[in-house]
Order: structure tokens, then C-alpha cells, then sequence
């Protein structure tokens, strides 16, 4: 018998999305951010030479956040900062050497770390596991589109107001 059918639909709806929540909480935590330097290096090895905009578009975040973390890695030697040949406006960004490498290396913990957060489940379970969120993320992407569009929309004019 399933250990959870005498929870009835609101309990095991609530058990899901507190079970949803704190992965998200622990997911938040490993992983990088958004913007952080690993993750734009990580980027950036994948999409080779690229622009600013490109990048800040691929990041999801706002360019004043990815110009400064770009910085920080033109400073430590990791990212070349060009004008473009055809817009002097255009910003084009590649990695150095030693960029490339800390790229490689943070490919590697990445991986590592993915390996490891899922090392408790066999691979049909994984199998069984991606089958139910690809499920979930497709209805819940038609389903709550509008909504979390508008939300996107007010998080944007929010951002425009800090400006």
C-alpha cells in the first residue's frame, strides 16, 4: 500500500511542494548564482568570443551585474574586454588562457557536484524522476505561462525604477 494515501490530495500536495522547496532551497545554496563568476566562465568556454549583450542575454540578468562581474575577471586576468571592429559600442569578450582553465576546472566541480546529487537514486529512478518534472514543468509552463510572465514583467519594472 502507498505509505502516503491516507495523507488525502491536500497533504501529499503540500508534502510535494515543500519537498520542491527545499530542493530549491539546497539547489540555491551549491549552486553558483546567476552571475557569479564560475557560471560566466562556465558560459563563456561554451559560446566561445561573445559579446556583452549576448552573454547578458544568455545570463538572464541585468548587464550592470555582468559588466561587473566581467571586470572583476578582466582584472584577474581571465577575460579579454575588445571594442567591436564594426560598433566601437559593441563590447566583445573572450577567455585568457587561465580563464579557460578555471572554466575547464569549474566544468569539472559542476559535474562532479551533479553526480553527487543524484548518487542516491538508480538510473531508472533517475529515468523515472526526469519523466515526472519534464511533466510537471510542461504543464506548469502552459498552465502558469501568464502568470509568471506578469511577474517577469513587474520584477522587470522594478529593476527599471532601482535604475
Amino acid at each position: 500500500m502507498n505509505e502516503h494515501k491516507h495523507c488525502g490530495a491536500a497533504g501529499i500536495n503540500d508534502k510535494l511542494i515543500r519537498n520542491l522547496r527545499d530542493i530549491s532551497h539546497t539547489m540555491r545554496s551549491l549552486y553558483e548564482g546567476k552571475c557569479s563568476q564560475k557560471r560566466i566562465l562556465i558560459i563563456m568556454n561554451e559560446m566561445g568570443e561573445t559579446t556583452q549583450t549576448e552573454l547578458t542575454e544568455r545570463l538572464g540578468v541585468r548587464s550592470a551585474s555582468v559588466s561587473e562581474v566581467v571586470g572583476k575577471l578582466e582584472k584577474a586576468g581571465n577575460v579579454v574586454r575588445r571594442q567591436g571592429e564594426d560598433d566601437r559600442r559593441t563590447v566583445i569578450l573572450s577567455l585568457t588562457d587561465s580563464g579557460m582553465e578555471l572554466a575547464r576546472q569549474a566544468q569539472e566541480q559542476r559535474d562532479r557536484r551533479h553526480e553527487e546529487m543524484f548518487s542516491c537514486l538508480t538510473d531508472d529512478e533517475k529515468d523515472s524522476l526526469l519523466a515526472l518534472l519534464e511533466k510537471i514543468n510542461t504543464d506548469w509552463d502552459q498552465r502558469y505561462r501568464f502568470e509568471a510572465e506578469c511577474h517577469s514583467h513587474h520584477r522587470k519594472a522594478d529593476r527599471k525604477q532601482e535604475e
